[in-house]
């Protein structure tokens, strides 16, 4: 074996035993996933930290604890892995929408739940990978849902389209896990963890509740750009 064929496989050791920004092992000890969901998750958490070309199928392996022939047998490529991970991710974000849709309560606690998704996600559209595009859109899509309630209270039309509106909020939303590192300094706590994620979530819930600038404002910023 050599010395770069030994590192990753301490590195995959490493995350099977300590997933990214735990110290411990993730809740849900791994007999309790079936061996295809091991293999899902352990390729998210490597395209999130490697990125998808660094990423080989025995480095997931390993970290799934599953033979590279059982990874094939369940997804026959890297390509098509990714394609399911792209899946489960756009599925688990679009269920926990529609519950914050009904019900903020506990949001806070649950952004935990999408935070190895976070990491996931801006990999994929910072390297513009074949799977940002749709991800980006499905973002939107989910933002889109937000903005049509407020638009009912709203007294006027809105200036733009919603779906241009939905796709910026979602490009400034992917900037925090973009910028952790440069965030959670700032902060004072790993974004990433269970103090700086509560301190994300309190500052989005205040902006989000409070306007950055009065209608009138936003008025004359508009006659300034015609």
């Amino acid at each position: 074996m050599t010395t770069d064929q030994q590192k990753d496989q301490n590195r995959s050791i490493e995350r099977t035993v300590a997933p990214p920004g735990q110290s411990a092992p993730a809740s849900a000890a791994a007999g309790d996933l079936t061996a295809r969901a091991r293999i899902r998750d352990a390729a998210i958490r490597h395209f999130a930290d490697d990125g998808y070309e660094r990423t080989t199928i025995r480095a997931i392996a390993v970290t799934a604890g599953v033979s590279a022939g059982l990874l094939r047998h369940h997804f026959g490529s890297k390509e098509e892995l990714r394609r399911a991970c792209d899946e489960h991710i756009a599925e688990t974000l679009r269920r926990i929408n529609a519950q914050y849709l009904e019900d903020l309560t506990g949001a806070a606690a649950d952004r935990r739940l999408v935070q190895p998704f976070e990491r996931y996600i801006v990999r994929a559209l910072a390297e513009n990978s074949p799977s940002a595009a749709a991800i980006f859109d499905e973002m939107v899509t989910m933002t889109e849902h937000w903005l049509e309630r407020a638009d009912r209270a709203r007294p006027g039309r809105p200036a733009v389209d919603r779906r241009i509106r939905a796709a910026l909020v979602s490009a400034m939303a992917s900037g925090i896990p973009l910028l952790h590192e440069q965030l959670s300094r700032t902060v004072g706590a790993d974004i990433f963890g269970a103090e700086g994620g509560r301190l994300v979530a309190l500052g989005l819930l205040d902006i989000y509740s409070h306007p950055l600038i009065s209608a009138e404002d936003a008025a004359a910023g508009e006659a300034g750009l015609d």
